[in-house]
């Protein structure tokens, strides 16, 4: 498993692509806030709950300077009709190869159940304007995460 990424350390750079089958380089978007966040399966209880709070939200992130990536291993198909059921309104990102995941720490040994699986990591990350990590959380929970992301940034204050 790679190792975790911490705030100060260089995002890894990454070309994915997003539902609509474009594709979408991070460091494309330098000069901007972005939220990067790792989740298991589109369409799935938890997964559906965190996109949802994110597109809840997107308006806020927005206005405070924030792009939203969320990312799995689904296949851009899967991604639109996640996107279409939901009425998703953030980017959503394919990593079938893993290879994204396993580059921010956010794919390898976990606990589910009290048993220890190898899956994706729920995990979220913002990268600063300069390709840096500034905040990195492992581990999170789909419910809630949004919110408490929020107030870490402060942005509910």
């Amino acid at each position: 498993m790679t190792d975790r990424l911490q705030p100060g350390d260089s995002a890894p750079d990454f070309t994915l692509f997003n539902d609509a089958g474009e594709s979408v380089t991070l460091s494309d978007l330098r000069g901007q806030k972005v939220i990067v966040y790792f989740y298991p399966a589109a369409m799935t209880p938890g997964c559906s709950k965190q996109a949802c709070d994110f597109s809840d939200s997107i308006d806020r992130l927005q206005a405070e300077g924030y792009t939203v990536l969320g990312i799995s291993p689904d296949k851009p198909e899967k991604l639109a009709k996640f996107r279409e059921r939901d009425g998703l309104t953030i980017t959503l990102l394919s990593d079938p190869e893993r290879e994204v995941l396993e580059a921010w720490g956010a794919y390898g040994e976990k606990k589910l159940y009290g048993k220890v699986v190898v899956g994706v990591i729920r995990s979220t990350f913002v990268v600063d304007g300069d390709g840096k990590i500034s905040y990195a959380a492992y581990n999170v929970k789909a419910t809630g995460h949004v919110a408490k992301l929020r107030k870490d940034l402060k942005l509910d204050v």
